[in-house]
């Protein structure tokens, strides 16, 4: 018991940058008990301080990776929305040009007026028409 009474001293002393002084054995005391006690309680108030820093920093850290995330998905949208408006309109002028050179009274123009009579115009006949073929 007094080896621990003395490693008690001398790290209170190294704690309060004192210089620890060699000690007469002595009985242990509860008043060095509950210094001990009262400086691990400090410490514990700043490793909990500590703790609660590098858990914000954590919460700060996926906080941000979230928003960046969430950024890319919304420039994925952009892009596929972009891509899909260069196909209808790549398919537009597709669809355009077919119709330009159909001649109406071949059997394929016959066929294609029943066909677009189901659509609101022949462009859009059109281009169902290019998009399954």
């Amino acid at each position: 018991m007094d080896s621990i009474d003395k490693l008690l001293a001398e790290i209170q002393a190294e704690y309060k940058g004192e210089k620890p002084q060699p000690q007469q054995p002595q009985k242990p005391t509860v008043t060095t008990a509950k210094t001990f006690i009262t400086s691990a309680s400090g410490s514990d108030g700043l490793i909990d301080h500590l703790l609660a820093d590098v858990k914000a920093d954590f919460a700060e850290q996926d906080a941000a990776e979230e928003l960046r995330k969430k950024q890319e998905l919304e420039q994925e949208k952009i892009r596929q929305a972009q891509l899909k408006t260069q196909q209808i309109e790549n398919l537009q002028k597709q669809a355009q040009a077919w119709l330009s050179k159909l001649d109406p009274f071949s059997s394929e123009g016959l066929w294609f007026e029943r066909f677009a009579q189901a659509y609101p115009s022949k462009l859009d006949a059109a281009i169902e028409y290019l998009q399954n073929n």
